[in-house]
């Protein structure tokens, strides 16, 4: 990956991971993460770099007055420079490494605390890509009240209605996937590989269910279909640790 794509992907995970939040796109240039009504932060997507909008309050600007050693003089400059008004400070930040990211996710978790409940490891069942066969909607093990709870989100995300297919995970032989190798199983074979997770590159994109969602994107997302129709897809990166 270019170190823009380092950097839209590590956007994601951190947002994602952090925060259950809605995720709407203008289909141009521009997604917001939103609480509601309230916006956390706005991402504009220029050709040579991320443009990160970030609205403090009063409460926000005491909180960071109060760190401001902790930031670089670039962060500092923008901050100081940035014009307050009726409803807070805002600040614009170009962002074109993982070193001013990093400076950013400090200025977001000061916006709002992170507010989603990771996926639990107990009773985990993991593929050969790490995606967790016990989250998904095909899983045989899946009970009929959690289908319930998961297919309204997945059909919106996903523009289907049959989630009638079952699977019964890599290593069985009920394994939806197994006369046709997924992408993700394709790859670790090429590379000699009995699994993803031996491999030195491992998580990776190509073990995503879609490269799309991995990415900062210009679509509309709500909270509940990140949830179903996402993360259970990204290998490892939403558990709890």
């Amino acid at each position: 990956m270019t170190i823009l794509e380092q950097v839209s992907h590590e956007t994601m995970v951190f947002m994602r991971g952090k925060y259950r939040l809605d995720e709407i796109g203008d289909g141009k240039d521009e997604l917001k993460f939103k609480q509601g009504s309230r916006t956390i932060v706005t991402i504009y997507i220029r050709e040579d770099r991320f443009t990160f909008l970030i609205i403090f309050g009063k409460k926000e600007r005491e909180c960071f007055d109060a760190r401001r050693q902790e930031f670089s003089p670039y962060i500092l400059a923008i901050y100081d420079k940035s014009t307050t008004y009726h409803d807070g400070k805002w600040m614009s930040i170009d962002v074109v490494s993982l070193e001013q990211l990093e400076e950013v996710k400090k200025l977001i978790l000061i916006k709002k605390k992170p507010n989603r409940k990771p996926f639990p490891k107990e009773n985990a069942l993991y593929s050969g890509c790490g995606q967790r066969c016990d989250l998904c909607v095909h899983y045989v093990g899946t009970s009929e009240e959690q289908r319930a709870v998961m297919e309204p989100p997945l059909s919106r995300m996903w523009k289907q209605t049959d989630w009638s297919m079952r699977c019964g995970g890599c290593s069985d032989e009920a394994c939806y996937c197994k006369e046709e190798p997924c992408r993700a199983k394709a790859c670790a074979s090429e590379k000699g590989l009995a699994e993803c997770r031996e491999c030195g590159e491992f998580p990776c994109i190509r073990a995503t269910s879609a490269d799309a969602c991995s990415m900062i994107h210009t679509e509309v997302h709500y909270a509940d279909e990140i949830t179903w129709g996402i993360l259970p897809y990204v290998p490892m990166q939403y558990e709890e640790t």
